[in-house]
């Protein structure tokens, strides 16, 4: 939830109007401007986006703001953050992919909190809140400003063609992949080759539809080292149905998954050779420019046969923070505000096949993600289990021997006693 702080400007202030509020509030919060170390001095802005498939966009907008507000910005991908917050020169303005290692940046406390800023007040609280899955600080040191949302991508001629609906229950999945199967369709296309597209696609996606992936993660963290194998607070126990689910589906698959990537991936489903292929957005548009023609749809997995149980799994795609060592503050707040505007926000999140974070949102949806809106919408959302888990705890390659192994049990037996090493080793 966004904290509480004091009033804000009006979100559908003028940009001229947006300028003098953000400078008269930057001016207001004089000591801790003036507690800035390091930085840019040379009165340009710093501005770090993550995402270099957009750097187009956000080049666009740069050079509008320039033109409108005089302000000179650097608009920089590839400087490593925590290198810079290290040489204690930190970009002015961060929009920045939102995961567990950049909760770190919270914990810490080296982002200003944001919660007065323009258009912070307009992100919908559930979306808000799932920048405190990683972290309980009660701050708004970061703000939602994109979201994505990951299903299963299918072919809609396949389907049409072989007579199938798109599944709304377990047993309705199942039977669709044995339909598949009998007309000589891979039902799944998989990339075992790849760990990643494991982790974030059929992993995360059965555990986010079959059980509440934050509740677990918080029990597990409070049970620290004392976790009992095959209790509910275990990978043993909370985990078991939804990877015996996952050897399941992987019958449905391609049968050279194992040597197949996410290119091939992507290569093979634009080329019409599976009906279904776990992935994000980001594939999407990978599988457009081979096969333009191809009409595809999404749906999020159902794990079990109560529809009302479906989630469907997201990212904070991109996040705006400023750190506290900006050395331009009261510029940063202004660039900060002009990226929150809704012509901004708005038509990034359309052009990039993501989801608007600001509620009440009316911008319209690309109908090759329209059939997660729904989720989106309403807050059935969850942030994968893939993503809890610390680097030092090798999931993908675990991930990769059980599929192929087909041995569920010593995956689950891995996770258990890698996170209470971990555990033992935090304390």
């Amino acid at each position: 939830m966004i904290s509480p702080g004091p009033t804000r400007p009006d979100p559908r202030l003028s940009r001229r109007a947006l300028f003098k509020a953000v400078t008269v509030g930057a001016l207001a919060a004089g000591p801790l401007a003036a507690c800035s170390s390091g930085g840019n001095s040379t009165g340009t802005i710093d501005f770090y986006q993550s995402k270099p498939e957009v750097i187009g966009y956000f080049d666009k907008v740069v050079a509008q703001y320039e033109a409108e507000s005089g302000q000179s910005i650097r608009h920089d991908s590839s400087t490593s953050l925590v290198a810079s917050f290290v040489r204690d020169r930190p970009h002015d303005v961060l929009l920045q992919n939102y995961l567990l290692d950049f909760a770190t940046f919270l914990k810490r406390g080296v982002l200003t909190d944001l919660a007065d800023l323009p258009g912070a007040n307009t992100i919908d609280p559930s979306v808000q809140a799932l920048v405190g899955q990683y972290t309980d600080v009660n701050q708004t040191g970061l703000i939602p400003y994109s979201i994505t949302a990951a299903g299963v991508i299918y072919n809609k001629q396949l389907f049409e063609a072989n007579n199938v609906k798109v599944p709304t229950t377990w047993t309705e999945l199942i039977a669709a992949c044995e339909t598949f199967k009998s007309k000589k369709v891979t039902p799944f296309y998989m990339t075992f080759k790849d760990g990643w597209t494991i982790k974030q696609g059929v992993f995360d996606y059965l555990s986010g539809s079959g059980m509440n992936v934050f509740d677990f993660f918080t029990k597990l963290k409070a049970a620290g080292t004392n976790v009992q194998s095959g209790s509910e607070t275990s990978f043993a126990g909370a985990f078991k149905p939804s990877v015996d689910k996952m050897l399941q589906l992987s019958s449905y698959a391609n049968s050279n998954a194992a040597t197949r990537g996410y290119t091939d991936g992507n290569a093979a489903f634009a080329a019409g050779e599976a009906a279904m292929y776990f992935q994000g957005p980001w594939a999407i548009g990978e599988v457009g420019k081979i096969s333009p023609k191809l009409q595809v749809g999404t749906f999020a997995l159902p794990a079990t046969d109560n529809p009302a149980d479906t989630r469907v799994r997201v990212n904070l795609d991109l996040g705006l923070a400023i750190p506290r060592g900006a050395a331009h503050l009261q510029q940063a707040r202004q660039f900060a505000s002009f990226l929150m505007t809704p012509e901004i926000i708005e038509k990034y999140n359309s052009d990039n096949l993501a989801y608007s974070p600001v509620k009440g949102s009316t911008t319209k949806v690309d109908e090759r993600i329209a059939g997660l809106a729904p989720y989106v919408k309403s807050g059935r959302f969850y942030q994968g289990a893939g993503t809890y888990f610390s680097p030092t705890i090798p999931l993908e390659n675990y991930l990769q021997e059980a599929l192929i192994s087909r041995d569920g049990k010593a995956l689950l037996t891995k996770l258990d006693n890698d996170w209470r090493r971990l555990a033992q080793r935090s304390t």
